[in-house]
């Protein structure tokens, strides 16, 4: 191949490099661009995981409270209940004794038993007398029981109906704290949901952005190896241009070399005057007049 020939395969050689160079470079741009797109998907990615797992704790905790607040009503309901029933009960044996209530009152008869303990203390009685007044007492006694008995149960239904009145303000508190904990828990359930689907949608990008990045670099592979072989086939070429400048120098110089060796073995045959390159010549070659 004739230099002419080498020199316009480097022109062709380098002009076709430049498009594969520019189209490499614009893929490794787009390659690095998806790379940054898919590395930050998959950041978002993990943070959304911790955070999905962060509110499915949260509504778990919030969904075992609900259950604590169900459990702690359920054991109020039925404690009420049971208060109730031994109201039921309570009241109806305070009814059983109001039917034996004596019409006199229990101020009345304490006024009179006390009446007759005094009268029994300080009276000069016979024995019959005062058996009459004991037996007296003891009848009173039996109506005072009664109404002792008809105040204690009332005092006890109060009780149980104040205790009834608490444990009804604590079932409502519980209810409260269910519906609460209930309204939140589902909140958090749909907040959840949202940063799934958001995962879900996040993961198919990042996943695009990866396989986009992987055609990428595939479509960069074949353009390396392209210009790796003109750049190679360019250096051959430039290779064998330089070797043959080289080469035709060095026989211009020799031919030089030649005709100034001869043109100085005339002048020294002849005794005429050397010139500087000619002088050189000979004292480089140790020529004589002789020569």
């Amino acid at each position: 191949m004739s230099e002419q020939e080498k020199t316009q395969g480097i022109g062709e050689l380098t002009q076709k490099l430049a498009p594969l160079n520019e189209e490499k470079d614009k893929l490794e741009d787009e390659a690095n661009r998806l790379a940054e797109k898919r590395n930050r998907l998959n950041e978002e990615l993990r943070n959304l995981r911790t955070e999905i797992q962060e509110l499915r704790s949260e509504r778990d905790l919030a969904n075992e409270k609900v259950k604590e607040s169900k459990q702690q009503r359920n054991v109020t309901a039925a404690r009420i209940s049971e208060k109730i029933e031994e109201i039921k009960k309570l009241s109806e044996e305070r009814r059983d004794f109001s039917k034996k209530m004596p019409l006199r009152s229990r101020g009345t008869l304490e006024e009179e038993v006390e009446s007759i303990d005094w009268k029994i203390q300080t009276s000069s009685l016979t024995l019959q007398e005062e058996k009459e007044l004991v037996g007296k007492v003891k009848a009173l006694e039996a109506q005072l029981d009664v109404h002792r008995k008809v105040e204690k149960l009332s005092t006890k239904i109060d009780g149980l109906r104040n205790e009834v009145k608490d444990l009804k303000a604590e079932r409502e508190r519980c209810h409260e704290a269910l519906t609460a904990q209930s309204q939140k828990s589902q909140e958090i359930h749909a907040k959840m949901l949202a940063r799934i689907e958001e995962l879900r949608k996040s993961k198919i990008e990042a996943n695009s952005a990866h396989k986009r990045f992987l055609e990428a670099r595939e479509k960069i592979k074949p353009l390396r190896e392209e210009i790796v072989a003109i750049s190679f086939k360019i250096r051959q070429l430039k290779t064998g241009v330089r070797e043959k400048k080289e080469k035709e120098k060095k026989q211009s110089e020799d031919l030089l070399r030649q005709t100034l060796e001869s043109r100085a073995k005339e002048k020294l045959r002849r005794g005429e005057r050397l010139s500087w390159q000619e002088f050189q010549l000979v004292a480089e070659k140790g020529l004589t007049s002789e020569d």
